[in-house]
């Protein structure tokens, strides 16, 4: 039994989601039916990664969103933080960039 959380109408933001570790999480839940976001930095490694998980998504590519983000960067996170919430709404309840 999967966590709810993974549930096929969930939004996973993966930082470092472009390789390894977290290209691997984007690729399992991509194929669980899930929304991803991958976050990282490197515009043809990301390229890439998107292709790859666009292609794995049941749903189709919209399910994939890909984003060049600093994570160390405070005010870049918020954008990437708007930027999701954009793209495939925000959790009922939440106000974005309020509830914390």
């Amino acid at each position: 039994m999967l966590h709810p959380a993974l549930s096929a109408d969930s939004v996973a933001v993966i930082t470092g989601g472009a390789s390894g570790i977290g290209l691997a999480a984007a690729t399992r839940f991509v194929k669980q039916g899930m929304r991803v976001c991958i976050a990282d930095l490197g515009d043809e490694k990301i390229a890439r990664a998107a292709q790859a998980l666009r292609k794995a998504s049941p749903i189709g590519a919209d399910a994939v969103m890909t984003s060049a983000t600093d994570v160390s960067d405070f005010s870049a996170m918020r954008n990437l933080e708007t930027a999701v919430h954009e793209r495939f709404g925000v959790p009922d309840g939440r106000t974005p960039g309020r509830d914390r």
